[in-house]
């Protein structure tokens, strides 16, 4: 296969994969199009049957005026006969012959649009029971489509929102974290600050004589001096 063919091959491919995912994206939406189109050719099958009911009425009147008019002839005919006047019967009899070739068309027409009626009647009947029960399973489908649909949504939005507490989290530890480093110098603070004011009070009260002043080197050399004579002396 040469190039321009496979190419060909793989266009036609990509264009029938897009048919179908538009059909799979619209399914319901032609579904219920073609289920308005079945009830629009019902309905016209009904207006049909009402127009073959309607010519098989007629059909039947004619049919019984037919045979009305013919017993009528038929008694005029054995009038003729019992007066004698065998052309006045002849006459009469080709009425009646004419009459009754009426009457087997129009009861042959009466009979076809009696059946017509009565198969249309039945596909009607069976298109009917069709389409409700197609109507039900489409009703099932929507509310199977509603329902999975709120439960993606409601999957994705636990999804975000297990992200955003993750999110969330992260930043609640680093506040926490920034409030203790706070907390930590805040207290370092106070504790230098306890520490100098302790150190300029001791020096106040040296100076007023209440403590002892800090010792010199000769301080604490006189101080060993004196120790040593007292071990010497003893």
């Amino acid at each position: 296969m040469g190039v321009w063919s496979k190419l060909i091959t793989a266009l036609r491919g990509g264009a029938h994969e897009a048919g179908e995912a538009i059909i799979d994206t619209q399914a319901l939406r032609i579904l219920d199009q073609e289920i308005r189109d079945a009830d629009a050719e019902l309905r016209k099958s009904k207006e049909a049957l009402a127009e073959i009911m309607a010519k098989q009425k007629l059909a039947a009147e004619r049919v019984k005026k037919t045979q009305a008019k013919i017993d009528e002839y038929e008694g005029y005919a054995f009038k003729a006969l019992e007066a004698e006047d065998e052309k006045l019967a002849h006459e009469v009899a080709e009425k009646i012959a004419n009459l009754e070739a009426a009457f087997e068309s129009e009861r042959e027409a009466e009979s076809a649009y009696s059946k017509s009626a009565a198969d249309l009647r039945k596909a009607i009947t069976q298109s009917e029971a069709n389409i409700k029960r197609l109507k039900q399973q489409v009703d099932t489908v929507k509310a199977t489509e509603s329902v999975q649909k709120a439960q993606a949504t409601v999957a994705s939005r636990y999804s975000g929102s297990q992200n955003k507490m993750h999110t969330a989290l992260e930043s609640l530890e680093r506040i926490k974290k920034k409030q203790a480093e706070r907390s930590a110098r805040m207290e370092a603070a106070s504790e230098i600050e306890s520490m100098e004011t302790d150190d300029a009070l001791d020096s106040k009260l040296r100076e007023a004589g209440f403590l002892a002043k800090e010792g010199s080197a000769n301080d604490v050399l006189e101080r060993l001096k004196k120790k040593q004579q007292a071990k010497t002396s003893s």
